[in-house]
Order: structure tokens, then sequence, then C-alpha cells
């Protein structure tokens, strides 16, 4: 996933109940089974925010640069976030331990990364990276957003890595020319879903976790992607672009060949595990993303500006059902909030966010994990 939004710069459960220290998943999943007395202990508490009812005794796990796309291990101890601490850095791969708070670099340190994620199993992980091609950092000229306002690089030199949980034993996954990025893995199967543009447009596939058996879920124009299994592995849920006029089209098919996107106009939609039942769930023409299933696969969290002002970076996490009723908004800041994952036993909120940023340091964005308050 393109990391950061519209800043300058959704994981593991269905209905939960718990038994001899064992959180049952829905019919086809693994049970989750937290380590005894586990405790998040890294980072700090802060205040909470008025309004944000589903949120309780937040914690600030980073503290500086730009942190975020933090998701979680399957055995619910890590996250694998990606970050950069310096401008003109290309962020790289870090994992979180959640009860020492130590983080460690995993990626090569050269070229630009995104989008990490561990695979079933916690022993291996997969991320994008640019790194394939030479160590240089690939950006977005700021000539191309003066003049077509805020794109996101979708990098020819993006491929899909496996290695170790440590980073140790990198292996490239795919080699199709061309975006291949955006991979998160189903709880169940242990699938991967991933954006491509290896057929020319902006597309949802899937494939297993050594790179075989590669699936097109998606033929549609616009964009298809940062994708997201339902907790029982049935329903994959993703965020939308809809160019409708020939204008948009044309305007969309240029940026493309040119290696970027316009993210300004995105739904959330949903499909099913094999690309059928394809189906739009919010329709407000404005910037969604971020999307991830709530424990009971029936309701999205997903990241809007749809009620923040004309130029604003306010971005806002909402929870909505599936079919499209329901909206109710999560987080209530004035800046950034997004990213939302839940925790395998469903327990806790992971989310990116620019609250609590010293005056000298706005931009920042930081990653806050919650306990989750049904």
């Amino acid at each position: 996933m393109n990391r950061y939004a519209f800043l300058s710069l959704a994981a593991l459960l269905a209905s939960c109940s718990t038994e001899n220290n064992a959180v049952r998943t829905n019919e086809g999943a693994d049970p989750v089974i937290p380590p005894r007395n586990f405790e998040i202990l890294a980072g700090k508490p802060v205040e909470s925010i008025p309004g944000e009812v589903h949120l309780k005794n937040v914690r600030q796990l980073t503290f500086g640069g730009e942190n975020a796309e933090a998701y979680w291990s399957f055995d619910g101890t890590k996250l694998i976030l990606q970050a950069r601490h310096k401008p003109g850095e290309g962020d790289q791969i870090y994992t979180l331990d959640l009860a020492t708070g130590e983080k460690k670099m995993i990626s090569t340190g050269d070229a630009r990364t995104t989008c990490a994620y561990f695979l079933k199993g916690d022993q291996k992980v997969i991320w994008a990276s640019t790194h394939g091609a030479g160590p240089q950092v690939p950006n977005v000229p700021m000539a191309m957003r003066g003049k077509y306002g805020y794109i996101w690089g979708v990098f020819k030199d993006y491929d899909l890595w496996v290695a170790n949980a440590d980073g140790s034993d990198m292996k490239q996954i795919t080699s199709e020319p061309g975006y291949d990025a955006e991979a998160t893995v189903c709880p169940v199967t242990g699938r991967v879903v991933f954006t491509s543009v290896r057929d020319g447009d902006i597309e949802l596939y899937s494939m297993e976790p050594d790179g075989s058996d590669v699936k097109r879920l998606t033929d549609r124009v616009g964009y298809d992607g940062g994708a997201f299994f339902s907790h029982d592995g049935s329903k994959i849920v993703q965020r939308s672009g809809f160019p409708k006029t020939q204008e948009e089209i044309d305007e969309y098919t240029m940026l493309l060949e040119r290696g970027f996107v316009k993210p300004s106009k995105m739904e959330i939609t949903v499909l099913d595990r094999d690309g059928s039942n394809f189906r739009q769930i919010t329709n407000n023409g404005k910037a969604n993303f971020g999307p991830f299933w709530h424990p009971d696969n029936k309701r999205i969290l997903f990241v809007s500006n749809m009620n923040a002002k004309p130029r604003s970076r306010n971005f806002d996490i909402y929870l909505i059902h599936e079919d499209g009723t329901g909206l109710e908004q999560i987080t209530f800041t004035d800046v950034f909030d997004g990213f939302p994952m839940f925790s395998p036993d469903g327990k806790y909120l992971v989310f990116a966010s620019n609250r609590f940023n010293p005056e000298d340091k706005q931009d920042d964005t930081n990653v806050f994990v919650a306990e989750w308050v049904e």
C-alpha cells in the first residue's frame, strides 16, 4: 500500500469467545492461542480523545518519524510496519515487540519498501521492495504533484519478497514487469492477496506464499487494491477507484502509464475470495482506504476524509456495515488517523495517527494501540 495516503507524506477473528485461553475463530480457521499472561507494555499510555468511545487504554508505540501500516503477527505479540526517520529516506520494514518495545529493521536499508505482513505461522514475512533494481529511492517528482495534485507512485520496480521473520534469507517471489505490492494474508488458508499492474491495469490478484498459482480477481478500469481477507477467509475488502467519464479514464490511464495514480476518489468495495460478487460499500466521492474487517465479518473499518474541510489533511476511522448502512465515526481528531487493524483475539485495535505531535513535527505519523470497546 502507499503508506501515508494523504499525509505529506485493517486481523483475524470472527465473533470471539474465549475458552481455556484459546480464541475460537470462524469455521475453517485455526484457533489463535495468545501466550499466557501476555501484556502490551511497549510505548506509553496517552490521554483519551473525547468522542472515541470505542477506544480505551490507548498507548503510543512509536515516537517520531513516519510510522504506518502496522499489522499484527498471528500470535498477537508483534507488529510489522514501515517507517522512515529522515526526509529523503526510503521507507523500511521493522518489527515491533509489543512486550518490550524493541523495534528492529528487517529490510535491507536500501531503496523503498512498503506493505509488510506476517505469513501464517509467524515464521516468515512478506513485503514489497524496489531494492532489486538498485539502492536508489524512487519518488514522485514535485513537478507531477504540482500539475496533478496529490498522486501516489506505483513504482515499476516494486516486487514482492519473502524472508524469515528476522529479515534473513530474502527471496523474490514476483518478477513480472511493473508494480507488485500491497500483499496481505488469508488467516485461514495462508494465501496471499496483492495488487499488480502486470496485465496493464491496477488489479487484484491472489497467489500462494511462494509466488505460485497466481489468479486474477478483478477486471475493471480503475484502481483495485489495498485488500484484506475476512477472518473466515470467505471475502475480501479493498479500495477501488471509479473513473467514469472519458476524461477521467484518460487521465487515469495517462498517469498509470507514467507510474502514478491519483487517489482522491476511491471507495470501499467487497468481493468474494474468488473475485466474484464485486460490490461497492461506500459512495461518498471522497478518499476512502485502509479497510479492515470487524471480528463479526459483517462490519468494516475504513479511513476517509468524507467530513474533512477542503485541502485538509484530516482523515478519520469509520465503521460501516457490509451493506453500506450504519456508518459510525470512530476517531475524532482534526489530523490524520488511519490504517486500523484488529488484533488476532479481537481485543485491541492498532492504528496510525498524527495526534499528539509537537509543534515542530506536525507531519510525524506514529503507531498507537487501544483496547476495543464494542
